[in-house]
């Protein structure tokens, strides 16, 4: 078929074709001639008649192989022919009307498989899938970090400088300092885009968020969302290249002419393409998918693409692509989640979720993970509170980061070290994490982590002991580790830690349960830091009666050295001892110990700014700890009162301090009077 000389040179694709690409086109699509005869007509030969083609069908933005393409360029010129005003005259507007039409119309034609495909999420054991969007939805808002975090050229010394380790608090390993910027405002900025994150970051989710808020019109209302998961397109049949993989997908919702409509709507950048897991392609399939990318957005650059990708997963360099990093969650995300998690089922036991995780600080670290925070959730939606062996719940987050997530979704990943089996890769990270925390090295050089592996690996039987080939094996370990499990983690360039302070808590102890090395435990019973390490050991053990003994005999021993504890202790026995209460002296003891222990560690230990801290303390110790969770007793206040004016106090503080702290003690009382009393009763106190 021929089409009109004079329709094909109004065409603006044509003013941008060679003297030579012109001939050639009106010759071949507007004269039906063959391409010997056009060669032969034009006086030149096949192969630069070949070259004037591949110029005609870049300008046409046509893929495909061979005759294909020209049959594809045939097609859709017939198609724009048959959509031109009956007076023959194209204007630009009227090409504008008709695509913005077209937009439209695949839209609807679309929504259903987008809603589909997009619209929901299932996870782990979720025993059904559960909407991502709208009243009932779980999607969070996500905040993005335009500086990659492992890139950043920070020291050591700079990652911790907040972190005071003789007077350890829980450091908060994922906190990011930099800016944070909404999802969407990112893509918003950046038409190519390389979004890259931890495992179970939630990158399919935000994309799958994209897709939703496109197809509903609230987000880039005037494109129409591709939604591609590059595992899928990477082993479909035939390997197709991406538009033919988009055309197949647009014919199945029931796209009339669908190869021709998408070629013109990505030739006019009406497209919003999310490709997800390029990290998930098969290692075999890398290099084809990655050329089919390049080639894709290189010849359609005019539309918005945005790519997911694992963080620390082979260098994918794509030009005029953004990177940039999903960020963990804050506190107040974690709280949003949970209560979209819980609003259906049970808005109450949300409530109790977020109460908990407060009151659990090391559980709380793991909740800036989406997927482990996903895990929380059916935990605790199971029995409404966390197991009481937390051991067992930091197991349960390994086994999904290191075998459930990617088997549940069918993904082989490359084993860069074959001897090394998931249990062999737990060993390993006990090893490591051990040995830097005894050192207090919460961060850790890429160097010294690798040569760590490489005498792990080098006590493996059957392994390599040349020294450069366990150089490199011990590079690629430490890399698949971050990449496929995400358990160590680049902080800086070149200085890495555990993902969670949890985990490497956990992998502590779990080292010395398996080598019982118990007596190197019991040194550092005095320092705080170690205190998770003592209590998941005692989880971890079948009995754990010999450890408690061995705590035992070193305390009695501090004790004899220690005049102050000497008489603390004995300051707690006397005052248990005069009190008359129906409660065991037993009971009442712990009482005071428990209470005092807090509020009196600054002083007992003489550390900086102890009183400012130890007015904060007091606060919190009064408001929280023992009204809302001890629900607090007319024992508890004098417990109190007697801390602050008698034994240890009196040396410590002046007589204008005493009188503040005695008024304040009792102002505390009187709320716990209202509060538990009635109205009468209010009045006669």
């Amino acid at each position: 078929m021929s089409i009109p000389e004079d329709f094909l040179k109004q065409l603006e694709q044509y003013s941008e074709l060679s003297h030579r690409e012109k001939e050639v086109f009106v010759e071949i699509f507007g004269r039906s001639k063959n391409r010997v005869n056009v060669a032969q007509e034009l006086n030149i030969s096949e192969s630069n008649l070949g070259t004037c083609l591949t110029g005609i069908y870049k300008k046409f933005c046509i893929t495909g192989n061979g005759p294909v393409k020209e049959s594809r360029l045939r097609e859709y010129l017939s198609k724009r022919y048959s959509q031109q005003k009956p007076s023959g005259d194209l204007t630009k507007d009227d090409i504008y009307d008709s695509i913005d039409t077209l937009v439209q119309e695949i839209r609807k034609q679309i929504k259903l498989y987008i809603k589909e495909k997009c619209g929901t999420m299932r996870v782990l054991d979720m025993p059904k899938p559960i909407k991502l969007t709208g009243k009932q939805g779980i999607y969070t808002n996500v905040n993005i970090l335009e500086e990659i975090t492992g890139r950043t050229r920070l020291k050591v010394a700079e990652l911790i400088q907040n972190c005071d380790h003789d007077n350890f608090e829980r450091i908060g390993l994922s906190r990011v300092k930099q800016k944070r910027v909404l999802g969407l405002d990112v893509v918003q900025l950046y038409s190519k885009l390389m979004v890259l994150g931890k495992p179970g970051a939630g990158k399919t989710t935000f994309l799958k968020y994209l897709a939703m808020q496109c197809i509903e019109g609230r987000f880039q209302a005037n494109r129409f969302p591709l939604f591609i998961t590059l595992k899928d397109f990477a082993e479909a049949p035939k390997q197709p290249d991406i538009f033919q993989f988009i055309a197949e997908q647009l014919l199945s919702c029931g796209v009339t002419y669908a190869s021709l409509t998408v070629e013109e709507l990505l030739r006019q950048g009406k497209a919003l393409v999310l490709l997800d897991g390029l990290d998930e392609v098969r290692e075999e399939d890398t290099k084809r998918v990655l050329r089919q990318i390049r080639e894709f957005s290189d010849l359609f650059h005019t539309n918005q693409l945005v790519i997911t990708c694992r963080i620390a997963a082979k260098e994918y360099t794509f030009e005029n692509f953004t990177e940039v990093e999903m960020a963990d969650f804050e506190e107040k995300q974690i709280t949003i989640f949970a209560q979209n998690w819980f609003q259906l089922t049970d808005p109450v036991k949300g409530k109790r979720f977020i109460q908990k995780l407060k009151e659990n600080k090391p559980i709380q670290e793991l909740a800036s993970s989406p997927l482990l925070l996903t895990l929380l959730c059916l935990v605790f939606g199971n029995s409404g509170d966390f197991p009481a062996n937390r051991s067992e719940l930091y197991q349960e987050g390994l086994d999904v980061l290191l075998k459930k997530w990617d088997a549940k979704r069918n993904i082989e990943r490359e084993q860069v070290y074959k001897n090394l089996s998931s249990q062999r890769k737990e060993d390993l990270l006990s090893q490591i994490g051990l040995t830097t925390f005894e050192q207090k090295d919460y961060f850790f050089k890429q160097k010294t982590a690798e040569a760590y592996i490489a005498d792990f690996i080098r006590n493996l039987r059957n392994s390599d002991t040349d020294l450069e080939v366990l150089k490199l094996d011990s590079e690629a370990v430490l890399k698949s580790i971050e990449a496929q499990h995400g358990l160590l983690t680049e902080r800086a360039k070149g200085i890495y830690s555990f993902s969670h302070l949890t985990f490497h808590e956990y992998f502590t102890a779990r080292e010395i349960v398996a080598n019982s090395t118990y007596k190197n435990l019991i040194k550092h019973i005095n320092e705080k830091r170690w205190q998770e390490v003592f209590l998941l050991t005692a989880e971890m053990m079948r009995k754990a009666d010999d450890l408690v003994w061995m705590m035992k005999i070193k305390v009695d021993g501090l004790l004899t050295q220690d005049e102050k504890l000497q008489r603390f202790m004995e300051w707690v026995n006397d005052k248990a001892s005069s009190v008359e209460t129906t409660y065991k002296s037993a009971a009442v003891r712990v009482s005071y110990f428990v209470f005092t222990d807090e509020i009196m560690y600054e002083y007992m230990f003489e550390n900086n700014d102890a009183q400012s801290r130890f007015f904060s303390t007091l606060a919190l110790e009064i408001d929280q700890n023992l009204i809302q969770k001890y629900q607090v007793n007319e024992l508890v206040i004098d417990i109190l009162i007697s801390i602050l004016i008698d034994g240890i106090m009196p040396e410590m503080l002046n007589a204008d301090t005493k009188l503040y702290i005695i008024s304040y003690t009792k102002s505390q009382k009187l709320k716990l009077v209202s509060k538990t009393s009635s109205p009468q009763t209010n009045e006669h106190s």
